[in-house]
């Protein structure tokens, strides 16, 4: 399969994306107008350089207004197309993009632009260059596929054939399926791009808003099935624009859209399997089972102070590791370690980031196919001395930089607790019912939303859900959850804006985005929150107002409420069921732990409660203007 990415979908000068495009992977480039007139060098140079880093220059584009045209107009569209031949045979490439035209005085009629067109192959079969035509959403004549086809088939040229863009045909809404009928020699080119479902201008919407495949709304899976059925062996391309690109890091939205096209084809493949994609067989999208552990990097003093909080939890320490400075606390199903170790990469994190979560164990089906598919889809192996007696459990690097471990019972892994740790007498008695983890949340910068979302989407059985907007008094943070389809995991994305929001501190203080909260799941929130106050718990102080209001929204009887407000637990509830929420006071900075119960088919995150509980945390915070140190 030959990847191929166009210039103009990611940020920096030509030299830099080339770079960030051939380290992604890409076989191929298509070079965009204005990439390549910015550039110093010659035609020629420019060409070199491409493919000294390895890559093909796919596709010449764009050449805009070109058909339809009469007189001295239509002279200098020739006279035009001429001057770019001969600057495709100095770059090296022998194909172009031509665009359907949006000039006002451009005529219409397919007979026309397909008279025109075969003209214009007559030229380019003189300098053995391919012209594919594209229909462009906005175009003021041809703005579908299927009249560009026709236009090409009129045309009856062998150097003209016809350029699909998912983003025009879809935002169009036209079936992709109309796409089979076309004969797969004569498509010469595809180019791919998703976008969020938003009702707006196509040409504002097409250049702001496009973003990778699966990371929009658009059917971008059954555009390529379709394409694909038609016995096209081209390459396939993006082609982005998008505001949030423009100021990312290169290699980052290289590495996506190449995660983002491998992820594609593997499901294209997977739902027509009649269909030949040339790439390695992956193993499908990773079922989930749950969250295995969650590991600290934290330094003695502050370890112990982590673990008085757990223990006012109902946590049990209940064992500790054979060769290193790694605690083991569990209550239910949830394991919590504390890693004081002054090497490794836990002790690099406390360094750079102070004490955070820098590891989440995954339980999963097979740890091995795990690790085959998010290595296919560009994810970076994590490896470190695995001392004696220690089990080798795979691992990768998540888009942050902190570490996912991948946990099966099959292969053995999931013994890791019984191997590398000696028990620690306990009284489970101690415990007060929590169960598992319900949700983690992680903050990182709003631009990185969608990387992130697409990592997880991509290597496992995940589906996103609808963003919202959390108002927290100093500023706007987006957040998004991503469930497993089996629910048995589930992760909030939580996008800051500023440093003034509480997401923003958090990450303001940090090397790069990370776990901020963890939620911990209990069938008797009333009963879950005595034991904890019993223990010496302190729980995120709730406003009498708060409670006033929830009366009058909700039908709660007056004893409930009572305790509510005593015990400081907070409640949502929709259609399909209800939420109770208990939140601990904020440490080591802005991390915080949640307790919640669901209650029949809620299946939310209190988002509603939100910008009450950022104002308590914010009253227990430094002064805004007061500098950390």
């Amino acid at each position: 399969m030959k990847t191929s990415i166009a210039t103009v979908s990611i940020s920096g000068n030509l030299k830099e994306k080339l770079e960030a495009i051939a380290s992604a992977g890409f076989k191929g480039i298509e070079i965009f107008e204005q990439d390549f007139i910015a550039d110093s060098g010659t035609p020629r140079e420019i060409g070199d350089m491409i493919r000294d880093h390895g890559l093909e220059i796919t596709l010449f584009q764009p050449f805009r207004d070109f058909e339809g045209l009469t007189g001295v107009a239509r002279q200098k569209a020739f006279d035009r197309a001429r001057y770019k031949f001969d600057t495709m045979q100095e770059l090296g490439t022998d194909l172009i993009l031509f665009c359907s035209s949006t000039r006002p005085d451009g005529l219409g009629g397919i007979d026309r632009a397909a008279a025109d067109f075969q003209d214009l192959g007559e030229i380019a079969a003189t300098y053995n260059i391919r012209v594919g035509y594209e229909a462009l959403a906005w175009g003021r004549h041809v703005y579908d596929h299927r009249d560009a086809w026709e236009i090409v088939r009129r045309a009856g040229h062998p150097n003209i054939g016809v350029i699909l863009d998912s983003f025009h045909s879809l935002a169009r809404k036209i079936d992709p399926n109309t796409i089979r009928s076309i004969p797969g020699d004569k498509i010469f080119f595809v180019q791919l791009a998703d976008a969020p479902s938003i009702e707006m201008d196509l040409f504002y919407w097409s250049r702001h808003f496009r973003n990778m495949p699966g990371e929009g709304d658009l059917a971008v899976t059954d555009f390529m099935r379709a394409v694909m059925a038609t016995g096209y062996t081209g390459p396939i391309s993006l082609e982005i624009f998008n505001d949030q690109f423009r100021g990312g890091l290169p290699k980052g939205l290289a590495r996506d859209g190449y995660r983002s096209l491998v992820a594609l084809m593997d499901d294209v493949r997977k739902s027509e399997p009649d269909i030949t994609v040339p790439m390695p067989n992956l193993p499908p999208r990773i079922e989930v089972q749950g969250v295995a552990f969650i590991e600290f990097g934290t330094d003695e003093n502050e370890a112990e102070a982590l673990g008085h909080q757990l223990k006012s939890m109902g946590f049990l320490h209940v064992g500790n590791h054979v060769s290193k400075k790694l605690k083991l606390w569990q209550q239910g199903e949830i394991r919590i370690l504390l890693n004081t170790e002054k090497t490794g990469f836990s002790h690099s994190s406390f360094v750079a980031n102070g004490t955070s979560i820098c590891d989440i164990g995954v339980l999963v089906n097979n740890a091995s196919d795990t690790i085959k598919r998010a290595q296919a889809l560009a994810a970076k192996p994590f490896t470190q001395q695995v001392a004696s007696g220690e089990l080798d459990i795979p691992a990768i690097h998540n888009v942050a930089g902190s570490v996912m471990h991948f946990i099966d019972k099959d292969s053995g892994l999931s013994n890791v607790w019984d191997v590398e740790f000696v028990p620690v007498e306990n009284n489970i008695e101690n415990q007060v019912g929590l169960t598992q983890i319900d949700h983690l949340a992680e903050t990182m910068s709003y631009d990185e939303m969608l990387s992130w979302s697409l990592f997880y989407t991509s290597i496992f059985d995940m589906d996103r859900t609808p963003m919202v907007d959390v108002i927290d008094p100093d500023g706007l943070v987006r957040s998004q959850a991503i469930k497993a389809k089996n629910g048995s995991i589930r992760i909030t994305l939580n996008g800051a804006e500023t440093h003034r929001t509480v997401a923003g501190r958090f990450l303001a203080e940090r090397f790069t985005g990370a776990v901020q909260h963890v939620a911990f799941r209990t069938e008797d929130i009333f009963k879950t929150a005595v034991g904890m106050q019993e223990r010496g718990f302190e729980p995120l102080e709730m406003t009498e107002n708060y409670y006033h209001d929830l009366k009058a929204r909700f039908s709660i009887n007056d004893e409930n409420l009572t305790r509510m407000k005593a015990l400081n637990i907070l409640y949502d509830e929709d259609q399909d069921g209800a939420f109770y929420q208990l939140y601990g006071k904020p440490f080591a900075g802005a991390l915080f732990f949640e307790i919640v119960q669901r209650i029949d088919q809620y299946d939310g995150y209190g988002a509603a409660n939100a910008p009450f509980r950022i104002v308590a945390q914010k009253r227990l915070m430094r002064p805004k203007g007061m500098p950390s140190k």
